[in-house]
């Protein structure tokens, strides 16, 4: 496993486990499973309903718990000082843990400075290692990044080969944040898997589509955190540090850059309503 080491010395491995839209009773099974494989690091979120199945996996792995990276996310629900602050010894008490690894903002909607507020509170009582944002647009991201006393270590914005968010990676960079990626294969959209660069690409290198657009994020320096709920798909998923792709290769990947979310827009606001309605 290779690791980044963020802004504040914490090292996270580069390569992680991804558990949304999962249930939380498969959740457990499927971190068991990838813990299993040899994934160290785990994604959830309160607004996935399944951290309860993250720390029961925690617990039962055999894994000692310095060895595991464990992150979540705060949602919009429990933004706010205070409330976040509750909501993060939930979360403490749902994982079955002393300390989240890594502690996000999962969207920049409500009282987010608040929450950053109690985030940076539970940072400095020691119950979370690393703090930062998720889906942060620039603008956002360098007006809470300059507004803040804890500088964010991560952005986890959305990031794959069709989106692959040069200009708010070099203002991550300028600031010192690392950038996360969710939904590394685009959660199959624009056929993903059948795409024909991935594809003969890969063949070089006996790798599979979604190895070889793991294995781009990462020479990019962008840690990924890939979803399945199927064990040879997770062992597929962690074999991407057995090759390396060339300069050639990786300009043909960069032209696939449609420099657009697949998904969502902040800026729509039919969007920012379905965000603070869901949960509530």
């Amino acid at each position: 496993m290779e690791y980044v080491t963020l802004n504040n010395g914490v090292k996270m491995p580069i390569l992680g486990y991804g558990v949304f839209q999962i249930g939380n009773e498969e959740t457990e099974r499927c971190v068991l499973d990838a813990i299993k494989v040899g994934y160290r690091s785990i994604d959830t979120a309160q607004a996935y309903g399944n951290e309860e199945g993250v720390g029961n996996a925690i617990k039962e792995c055999g894994i000692a718990r310095e060895e595991l990276f464990i992150t979540t996310k705060v949602w919009i629900s429990n933004a706010g000082e205070e409330k976040a602050y509750a909501s993060i010894l939930e979360s403490l008490k749902k994982l079955q843990t002393d300390y989240i690894d890594l502690l996000l903002i999962h969207q920049p909607f409500g009282d987010y400075y608040g929450t950053y507020r109690a985030m940076e509170r539970a940072y400095k009582e020691g119950k979370v290692r690393a703090i930062g944002v998720s889906n942060f647009y620039p603008d956002r991201f360098i007006d809470l990044s300059l507004n803040v006393d804890v500088k964010p270590a991560i952005n986890q914005v959305e990031t794959h080969v069709f989106n692959q968010q040069e200009t708010a990676k070099q203002i991550m960079d300028k600031y010192n944040t690392q950038i996360e990626s969710w939904g590394p294969f685009a959660e199959g959209k624009n056929n993903f898997f059948n795409n024909p660069v991935l594809a003969e690409i890969g063949a070089k290198y006996g790798k599979s589509v979604a190895q070889v657009a793991l294995r781009y994020l990462i020479q990019n320096g962008v840690v990924v955190i890939p979803k399945s709920s199927h064990i040879e798909r997770m062992e597929e998923n962690i074999k991407v540090f057995d090759f390396e792709l060339t300069n050639d290769d990786m300009a043909k990947i960069k032209t696939l850059d449609m420099k657009q979310s697949l998904f969502f827009n902040h800026y729509d606001p039919n969007i920012v309503e379905m965000l603070n309605a869901r949960h509530k």
